[in-house]
């Protein structure tokens, strides 16, 4: 569409290895404290063998990569607001000290709402596919 602030494609990409700290710095900032994420005792005897990290910790790093592409918004009387992210999945578990790349990118533009799509992506240092979701950006 033309005029509008983000193209079809627009791509960011955000890269982390998540620490100790990160995932007690977000137990205590959500209250967040389930076993699976501070009992290492615990996971260690479990089939994942460790601590896991929370899920939505992930989700935050893909809104990271949603203020990052909206940086490369082309500038606008609009102003990019997320709507929140859809069928959020998470596909495999992501454990302190992995290195997550989150890479997001604009999948469709719905031009009469005002509205576009982003494919957000969470791989772990391996490659694999940890958590994926489709995000929604409100331009008013």
């Amino acid at each position: 569409m033309e005029n509008y602030p983000l193209p079809l494609g627009a791509k960011s990409e955000f890269v982390k290895t998540i620490s100790e700290s990160d995932v007690y710095l977000f137990a205590g900032i959500t209250g967040d404290l389930a076993p699976v994420h501070v009992n290492e005792n615990m996971m260690r005897k479990s089939v994942y063998g460790a601590r896991i990290v929370h899920g939505v910790l992930i989700v935050g790093m893909m809104s990271t990569t949603v203020t990052l592409v909206l940086q490369k918004a082309a500038p606008s009387a609009k102003i990019g607001v997320s709507l929140g992210f859809d069928r959020i999945r998470f596909l495999r578990p992501v454990f302190i000290g992995d290195t997550v790349t989150v890479t997001y990118e604009v999948s469709e533009i719905i031009p009469e709402k005002w509205r576009s799509i982003g494919k957000a992506e969470a791989f772990n240092q391996d490659g694999d596919l940890v958590c994926a979701a489709n995000h929604v950006m409100k331009w008013t």
